[in-house]
């Protein structure tokens, strides 16, 4: 069977890195059909997707969503399943036998789990000596009250153990909060749902965001990257907004395949790392094994994620990538108008941002700056604009 017979399903046809496996299958001449809890997604409004339909949330109503991807897999005669965020993993990786004779191109639910686990990632981490934060792990909701100040070193990160944990027959999605003292700690530590824990207290690195990602297939890497965040959502630290390729550091590159071998890790993986501001020293934050936000950036400075990996998963034996273009700048703008409007409304504080955080005019100031070429835009194409179209329709009916 040739490649351009094979039908692909991507899911969460409304985040980002599902537009971009599709638009990077589509050119590959897959025939790729998308599916999302929203009736309208930018990944459906894409000139390379063939079909789109609605299935219900895995984070509300995981079963349900299982069920509803199965019929579309027999129904659509699907031959490469393709899940995008966490939640659709954890929801359809451990069903994979109901999926015979269907390519789920990622590893076993028993991998996906651990490497989502950041305690065990940062222990893992430990055990090859590569530097994480300082952390303090609590266990349920009553270690909080077992707390002292005077035992704590601020500012510090609230940071859930897992970001999509399994309560009551669905999936809790829980996010990172700052803590510049004693009071906005035990003010985060209020509002973490008892679901969420084990929570990690970790010592702040303020400094630039690098992420190193990797392709790794029966051993071998097919494929390597990194960027550098240079503005996130929240302001604080979260998905990348505006970030620009750079050249892969040998010695991160290395601590992350040796982390990811770790595993027995096979398929895409981000390993986020944070450089602190002061030293220079890379601290490790964490591992995503799926697709990432923005991915549009790696495939516009040459390395194709999907393209790659797809035709590892189909038997094929694909030249490994690890040069591209550096220097080469990304922007989803609807997210960095999120990030400006942020910065305009609310106070550093507010924002849990380090004091020496330049002001609101410097942020005016950049933000205007990125408009000027040679940056891209990660939606917008104008031989694809419909996309762009639809994540500005709905941005504009969230205010």
């Amino acid at each position: 069977m040739g490649a351009v017979t094979r039908s692909v399903l991507v899911t969460d046809a409304h985040e980002r890195a599902a537009l971009a496996v599709v638009r990077s299958l589509g050119r590959a001449a897959y025939r790729v059909s998308v599916c999302s809890p929203r009736r309208r997604s930018m990944a459906g409004a894409s000139r390379y997707c063939v079909r789109q339909t609605v299935v219900p949330d895995p984070l509300e109503a995981a079963d349900g969503f299982v069920a509803a991807i199965e019929r579309l897999v027999r129904d659509w005669r699907i031959d490469v399943l393709v899940p995008i965020t966490e939640a659709s993993l954890l929801a359809l990786l451990p069903e994979r036998a109901r999926f015979k004779g269907v390519c789920i191109p990622f590893p076993s639910y028993e991998q996906f789990h651990s490497i989502c686990d950041k305690t065990t990632v940062l222990e893992a981490a430990r055990a090859l000596e590569i530097r994480v934060p300082k952390s303090r792990r609590l266990a349920s909701a009553n270690d909080r009250d077992q707390l002292l100040p005077e035992t704590l070193r601020f500012p510090l990160v609230v940071k859930p153990a897992r970001s999509v944990t399994p309560a009551n027959g669905r999936f809790t999605k829980s996010g990172v909060a700052h803590a510049h003292d004693w009071g906005s700690l035990r003010s985060a530590l209020e509002k973490v749902s008892p679901a969420a824990y084990p929570v990690l207290l970790q010592q702040r690195v303020v400094g630039p965001g690098v992420g190193v990602f990797l392709l790794i297939w029966k051993g071998e890497l097919l494929a390597s990257f990194a960027h550098h965040r240079i503005r996130e959502k929240p302001p604080s630290g979260g998905v990348s907004v505006f970030c620009e390729s750079v050249p892969v550091d040998p010695v991160l590159l290395a601590s992350s395949r040796t982390l990811l071998e770790r595993f027995a890790w096979e398929g895409v993986a981000m390993v986020e790392y944070k450089l602190d501001a002061a030293t220079g020293v890379p601290y490790l934050m964490e591992i995503n094994g799926r697709f990432w936000g923005s991915l549009q950036l790696a495939i516009d400075a040459g390395v194709d994620f999907p393209a790659l990996l797809m035709a590892a998963a189909l038997g094929g034996r694909p030249h490994p990538v690890h040069t591209y273009r550096v220097t080469t700048k990304n922007r989803w703008w609807w997210g960095d108008v999120d990030h400006l409007l942020a910065r305009l409304r609310r106070s550093k504080e507010e924002l849990g941002l380090p004091p020496e955080t330049p002001g609101r005019w410097r942020a005016i100031g950049d933000f205007l700056a990125s408009c000027r070429p040679p940056g891209r835009n990660g939606v917008l194409r104008l031989g694809d604009p419909m996309p762009f179209v639809r994540e500005t329709l709905d941005w504009v009916r969230r205010r």
